[in-house]
């Protein structure tokens, strides 16, 4: 819609109906081309002509022509079309490619045992027209995505938020390490007790992690001691910086070991507390989604294949 004189709304149709006119200066031929009846077009331009305050076309014995108005508005009107059926063509194609795009959430990349690859290749083999689209995300945002829509489906680590909100399959359940510092007097043992380590700085994740947050610290194992904080980290970098700089340790799953092990710093496994799970995510209600449906059927599948070739993709836990 646009506003006339007056600050009323003028319909496109009444735009549309305008030009129709002043191209045919014909109102049965411009009736046929509109798909109308000649009553209803002639009533519609004559509505138009009020809400404007004056006369578009002179009607005579010689026929129809434009008024000094109605020549005025006419490169306008058909500006306001050729903006509005741009607008439409950019809303159309927003929504074909938001129907044939999938956007995959990750805060950690589900590299384990070929899981991701495997997934696309399903999931590419049912849908050839659609895309996927992989968003990195902090871990500031424990649902990788999910939370504020940026994300279709994603791959996060339990326990979320909102437990509610999501729906969920586990991909990898994984040992607890901890990261320690090279030089750490722990860092020589095979294994170590979580008791042992209870007193240590940790780095932890950043507080919108919620839940997340808690359970990397491992508040469970503390018997209610709050533990000591010796930074925030919300990336693999910061987490290897920060653990080589000695401003604390932390757990990881045994999975993302390799990803910190670069160089002075060593993880070891864990006694005494729970094991890790990571799982692909989704919005309660979003599986009857076409692409989403598809992508969990996908992981699906793919796990399944992993059961029966024990050197594919993690076993799931449920």
């Amino acid at each position: 819609m646009v506003m006339d004189l007056h600050g009323r709304d003028v319909h496109s149709r009444d735009l549309r109906y305008f030009v129709a006119v002043a191209r045919e200066l014909h109102f049965t031929r411009a009736a046929e081309r509109l798909f109308v009846s000649q009553p209803a077009l002639s009533k519609q331009i004559r509505a138009l002509e009020r809400q404007l305050g004056a006369e578009l076309f002179v009607r005579d014995h010689r026929g129809v022509r434009l008024t000094s108005v109605g020549a005025a508005l006419l490169p306008h009107a058909q500006q306001a079309l050729e903006h509005w059926r741009s607008a439409v063509d950019a809303v159309e194609g927003a929504k074909t490619e938001e129907r044939a795009t999938l956007c995959v959430g990750m805060s950690t990349r589900p590299a384990r045992g070929g899981l991701l690859p495997a997934v696309r290749s399903r999931f590419g083999e049912a849908h050839p027209e659609a895309t996927i689209r992989l968003r990195q995300v902090s871990w500031e945002d424990a649902s990788a995505g999910l939370a504020d829509g940026t994300a279709d489906v994603a791959f996060v680590w339990l326990p979320l938020e909102d437990l509610e909100r999501y729906a969920w399959v586990v991909v990898a359940e994984e040992p607890r390490h901890v990261a320690l510092p090279a030089t750490h007097r722990l860092a020589g043992r095979d294994e170590v007790d979580f008791a042992d380590l209870v007193d240590e700085s940790f780095l932890a994740l950043p507080e919108g992690a919620g839940a997340l947050r808690d359970y990397w610290l491992a508040l469970d194992a503390r018997a209610g001691g709050p533990p000591r904080i010796g930074a925030e980290i919300a990336s693999t970098d910061e987490t290897y910086e920060a653990l080589v700089d000695g401003r604390g340790i932390c757990l990881v799953a045994a999975g993302n070991a390799p990803l910190i092990t670069l160089g002075g710093v060593v993880t070891r496994p864990v006694r005494g507390i729970t094991p890790s799970r990571f799982a692909l995510a989704w919005r309660v209600g979003d599986d009857r989604r076409p692409l989403v449906s598809a992508y969990i059927k996908a992981c699906g599948e793919a796990l399944g294949q992993a059961r029966r070739d024990p050197s594919g993709v993690s076993r799931p836990n449920r």
